[in-house]
């Protein structure tokens, strides 16, 4: 029989160590410090085989958080599959943005008397795997979250996530925001499709795998972007705000629709590399 270490050993001709470890912990169901710690456990032979099926499917190009059905965001871990956008690290940015705006911090604090005493109407567009709509819901307590979506098979999997992990939301299906009309919320966040249809880095790495829909839009990237500013004013409150992820070129023109679409106090903020990733603002209030 093969042993942990030789299986590892053999993997890493074709993968970096940390997706075989990876990869095979999700075989052996163990994590990866048992594994390390055991490089001379015996494999079976049909675990064997799942992880060579594993590993040669990674070589040819599939994404892990695809292979082991889950990826981590903000703590917690949502299944995933080719249906839905995988979590990025990236995207936490735009929920701690959210979180601040509604003074999330103080009223999550276990003990806090205030914990659970707001409620805020949110709605994500765009939900896919439901991470910022969960992760909102979650994080802020007693808020009013509705989670919206074109695909049903991304409204499945949202669902699913939303109940394994414990959030209370509404699902909805709709073309942003087709379904809502006459619904009013405090916060729009959306992590839209951004990418160019001709962008060469669709067709290389993860993203050859993951829904064309859900991020490709339009010749420049903007096509989704523009539809979700100009839309968004007829559904936030008086005061209201809007918060979208967005390419690392759009920056200029993302502050612009947003100011012609009438939000102010508009702020864009950095990712961890420097890259300008999310903007947004806060509706103007009308002049009585």
């Amino acid at each position: 029989m093969t042993t942990v270490a030789a299986a590892l050993a053999a993997a890493r001709a074709k993968l970096p160590v940390a997706e075989a470890r990876l990869l095979l912990g999700h075989v052996l169901q163990r994590p990866a410090a048992w594994l390390i710690a055991h490089d001379d456990e015996a494999i079976d032979e049909d675990a064997m085989l799942g992880f060579a099926s594993l590993v040669a499917r990674r070589a040819g190009g599939e994404p892990v958080a695809y292979l082991v059905g889950h990826r981590e965001f903000f703590g917690r871990d949502f299944a995933v599959s080719p249906a839905v956008l995988i979590p990025r690290p990236e995207t936490e940015l735009l929920v701690d943005i959210a979180l601040k705006k509604l003074g999330a911090g103080a009223l999550c604090v276990p003990g806090n008397p205030l914990r659970g005493q707001v409620t805020a109407r949110i709605v994500d567009l765009g939900t896919g795997s439901g991470c910022i709509a969960i992760t909102l819901a979650l994080e802020v307590p007693r808020s009013q979250v509705t989670a919206v979506d074109a695909s049903e098979a991304a409204l499945h999997i949202a669902s699913k996530n939303a109940e394994q992990l414990g959030a209370q939301l509404r699902i909805v299906r709709s073309d942003w925001f087709a379904a809502l009309d006459g619904e009013s919320f405090d916060l729009i966040v959306a992590n839209p499709p951004y990418v160019a249809v001709a962008d060469p880095h669709l067709a290389a790495g993860d993203l050859r795998h993951e829904p064309p829909t859900a991020l490709a839009s339009g010749a420049d990237g903007l096509k989704d972007i523009r539809r979700i500013i100009a839309a968004a004013p007829a559904h936030l409150v008086p005061g209201g705000q809007l918060w979208l992820e967005h390419g690392y070129d759009q920056a200029d023109e993302v502050c612009e629709l947003l100011a012609t679409a009438g939000f102010a106090d508009t702020e864009q903020h950095r990712d961890l590399a420097g890259i300008v990733r999310v903007s947004g603002g806060r509706l103007r209030r009308q002049s009585i």
